[in-house]
């Protein structure tokens, strides 16, 4: 996800201007959100675009190489334009202090587990005081008390139901910049459900670090099936489960997919890789035997779901034998989705200092050779479509060709594809947010063609 210049209304009464560029994942966005949502309460005006700001809030993202350059990009653009900056997200977590003293334009400094104090960090900034607020063990998540201005539209919402990891994977940085996994209760994520559906909200989206472990640090095991039975009750048409981690991807979890008419069979398994020795290298040797004996579970129990995954190429010492071996398992499972990332070595992760490290245009031929074995699939996938009625989630139009867009319940926003629907004008004014009955017409490699059977919306 890049950049984005996050527009909300603003508020007359305030002269101090505020803007916001969100980068990264969901669970950032989510903290991008609630900073807002506190500064709005304050009476702070947030701009629609940081040139015209007095300050602009960066959230930044830290993952993988990628990830950090495009950060840096930002800062520096903004620095360069004369503007004032207050650092937010992993970034910050990770470099704080080389970022004070790289950036004079950084007024301030604010941790992943600290984002609730924007608004004191910004009062003191304007008072000139050039702060950090960084805790150096994350310790805190954020819950339906505290406010926040969603940015991704009416009809789909995000929600966090723990924050840090408490696995050690050699490639991840994630547990050093937002600390041990710490989950929400129950109640707490079911009140701000109910909330979101007053709203408007048709599709939910609960996110985390290890969805499948939620719950585990305070309940003593992993509650994900009772925390997706208690959202049956919920108003809200679909809701997806990001990052199915394998190991706690249980019977009675894919019993709770199957039975509450609300949960969407859309699982998301961040499996990495299939072979034996690099899943060890990763540290990651609980999940050996456990590949193929849970997808064909899950197949066996919801033969209707759609499989995601990512894999990582080109981690150190992964050989010729290692990378065919992940071909074959991509050949033999048939995922309907793949992302496949190269190994980014990241400071601080045992896997940084791992020998036997690869060239990268070894890997980005591994990538390609990935890419071009799952493309295939993916198109016989959407294919299987044609002919059928499926429920889309109406999004927008797309200008030059008059198509609504939209989703259906196998594509998750911004990672997979679209629905492109013919538009007739009477049902315009009233598609947005909806969703419709389609009509599967056309496949390709990534998205589907329908047209709109009825009026009728949900």
């Amino acid at each position: 996800m890049g950049p984005k210049d996050i527009a909300i209304t603003s508020f007359e009464e305030s002269t101090y201007s505020v803007a916001f560029i969100h980068l990264g994942c969901e669970k950032n966005l989510v903290d991008t959100e609630h900073m807002m949502g506190l500064l709005s309460n304050d009476g702070y005006s947030i701009s629609k675009n940081a040139d015209d700001a007095e300050i602009v809030v960066v959230n930044t993202c830290s993952f993988i190489e990628d990830a950090r350059e495009e950060s840096v990009r930002v800062l520096v653009d903004l620095a360069d334009k004369g503007k004032e900056i207050i650092i937010a997200g992993c970034l910050a977590q990770h470099f704080q202090d080389e970022l004070l003293k790289l950036i004079p334009e950084a007024k301030a400094i604010v941790g992943t587990g600290d984002y609730q104090h924007i608004s004191e960090v910004l009062q003191r900034v304007r008072l000139g005081e050039r702060v950090k607020k960084v805790s150096n063990i994350p310790t805190f998540v954020g819950d339906e008390n505290l406010p926040r201005l969603r940015t991704s539209g009416k009809a789909i919402a995000y929600l966090k139901v723990s924050e840090g990891c408490n696995y050690r994977c050699a490639f991840c940085i994630i547990p050093h910049l937002r600390g041990d996994q710490r989950s929400r209760s129950v109640e707490s994520i079911v009140a701000e459900a109910h909330h979101l559906a007053k709203e408007g909200v048709k599709e939910l989206i609960l996110i985390s670090q290890i969805t499948t472990n939620y719950g585990i640090d305070i309940y003593g095991k992993p509650y994900l099936a009772e925390l997706l039975r208690e959202l049956g009750s919920v108003d809200i048409p679909w809701i997806r489960i990001h990052y199915a981690y394998p190991t706690g991807l249980t019977s009675d979890v894919l019993s709770a997919y199957r039975e509450v008419s609300n949960v969407l069979p859309y699982l998301d398994l961040p499996l990495q890789h299939s072979h034996p020795d690099v899943l060890k290298a990763m540290n990651r040797p609980w999940q050996i035997n456990i590949n193929e004996q849970l997808i064909s579970q899950i197949k066996n129990q919801l033969p209707d779901a759609v499989l995601r995954t990512s894999l990582i190429v080109g981690f150190p010492g992964e050989t010729d034998i290692h990378f065919e071996h992940l071909c074959s398992f991509i050949k033999e499972h048939e995922f309907d989705h793949v992302g496949v990332f190269i190994f980014s070595p990241e400071e601080g992760t045992k896997a940084a200092i791992l020998s036997g490290q690869i060239p990268y245009e070894i890997a980005q031929a591994r990538k390609d050779k990935l890419i071009s074995i799952q493309q295939p699939i993916s198109e016989a996938k959407n294919s299987h479509w044609i002919g059928k009625k499926m429920d889309v989630l109406i999004e927008r139009q797309d200008k030059d060709t008059g198509e609504l867009i939209g989703r259906c319940f196998r594509f998750a926003p911004e990672i997979d594809g679209e629905v492109r629907v013919k538009a007739s004008q009477q049902l315009l004014p009233l598609s947005f947010g909806t969703i419709k009955p389609v009509l599967i017409t056309g496949a390709h490699l990534y998205d589907l063609t329908g047209e709109i059977l009825e009026a009728k919306s949900i």
